[in-house]
This record gives C-alpha cells, sequence and structure tokens, in this order.
C-alpha cells in the first residue's frame, strides 16, 4: 500500500510489521470488497503520550476523494486505546499539498488549531536529501469529538 501511495516514504516491509504488531491498537486497515484501500500508522510518543503521533496515511486511488483519510483517523482517534490525547501531530513536507489537506481539514472538522512548525531541516538534519519535514500539532482535542467511522472493513 505505500509503494502505491507515493510521495510517502517506502519503509522496510519489516518496519510495516512492526507497526502492525507492536503498535496494532494504533494503525488502521480499510479494505473494501476484499482489498486493502486504506492505512494509517501512528504511536502515541512515550514522551509525551498525551499526542498521537501519524506516521504514514495511504489511501489507494480507488478510494481517494471519500474521506476515507479522516474517517480512518477518527476511528483511531475513538479507540479506548487513545484515551486521553490531546493533540494530534504529524510531519509533512512542502511538496505533500494532499496530506496539509488532510490535517488542515481535520483540524477545521474538529474545531481546533493547527500549527506548524520546522521539525527536521533538510541541510541540518538530512544533509540537502530530503526536504524539511514540518509538524503539524492539532489540538487541543475534545474527547468524541470525532463522529465520522469508515465504512470499509476494520481490521489490523
Amino acid at each position: 500500500m505505500i509503494a502505491a501511495c507515493p510521495p510517502l516514504d517506502r519503509n522496510s516491509a519489516y518496519c510495516n510489521l512492526v507497526q502492525c504488531t507492536h503498535f496494532a491498537d494504533h494503525c488502521v486497515v480499510a479494505e473494501r470488497d476484499g482489498q486493502v484501500v486504506g492505512w494509517v500508522s501512528g504511536h502515541r510518543p512515550p514522551s509525551n503520550p498525551d499526542d498521537f503521533f501519524v506516521w504514514q496515511v495511504a489511501v489507494s486511488s480507488a478510494a481517494r476523494g471519500q474521506r476515507l483519510a479522516s474517517r480512518m483517523i477518527d476511528h483511531l482517534l475513538g479507540r479506548p486505546e487513545q484515551a486521553g490525547v490531546t493533540h494530534l501531530i504529524t510531519t509533512v513536507t512542502d511538496g505533500n499539498a494532499a496530506s496539509w489537506a488532510l490535517f488542515r481539514g481535520l483540524a477545521r472538522d474538529w474545531n481546533a488549531p493547527l500549527e506548524r512548525s520546522a521539525l527536521f531541516e533538510r541541510d541540518a538534519h538530512f544533509a540537502g536529501a530530503h526536504d524539511t519535514e514540518y509538524q503539524a500539532r492539532i489540538g487541543p482535542l475534545t474527547h468524541n469529538q470525532n463522529k465520522s467511522q469508515p465504512q470499509e472493513k476494520q481490521g489490523q
């Protein structure tokens, strides 16, 4: 799924398998007619468990334009394992317009501010080999404000 959704960074299959097992409560897969059409992975950083960090969001071309990414994130934040989360955080490069639209839309839907700041800089952290990653931080969030749920079958 990740390989089919540029500009996402391709992590090793091993990394994705570790995410699915070690962080199963923080990942969601959406299926339609037996095919995976969506994936969100994340975790709660041990240093700040009030945050939920979204690592990757992937939606197949067949499922785009249906708010699937938003619904998967709403679903994840609605799980009991995310009780106490006050902020959603992620990193996004400037060129990833689809991700910025997703996170701006979530902030709007949740009536919560979105703060943007450079986190990992192109030259200082990536020796010029990767664009700057900006942290998007949405919150504070009010619990149970997320009402939409994916219509596709949920699974880990």
